[in-house]
């Protein structure tokens, strides 16, 4: 699918050197920028959800080294 991105000129200077920096288009540039963003979202929740079950499992152990 075709998309328009529109970027001020500060953001087109910036994925230019991005771009240009990595050896690759702008396109390229683009589309690994939003695969690891999307990476990093998936794995933060994932690593909260399980931070989350360990509190819940482990509640009396956080408790007693709390004190």
């Amino acid at each position: 699918m075709a998309m328009t991105l529109r970027l001020s000129a500060e953001d087109e200077r910036a994925l230019a050197q991005l771009a240009a920096d990595e050896g690759i288009s702008r396109n390229e540039a683009v589309l690994r920028a939003i695969r690891e963003a999307a990476a990093r979202s998936g794995h933060e929740g994932r690593v909260a959800e399980l931070s989350e079950r360990a509190r819940h499992r482990y509640a009396d152990v956080l408790e007693r080294l709390g004190r």
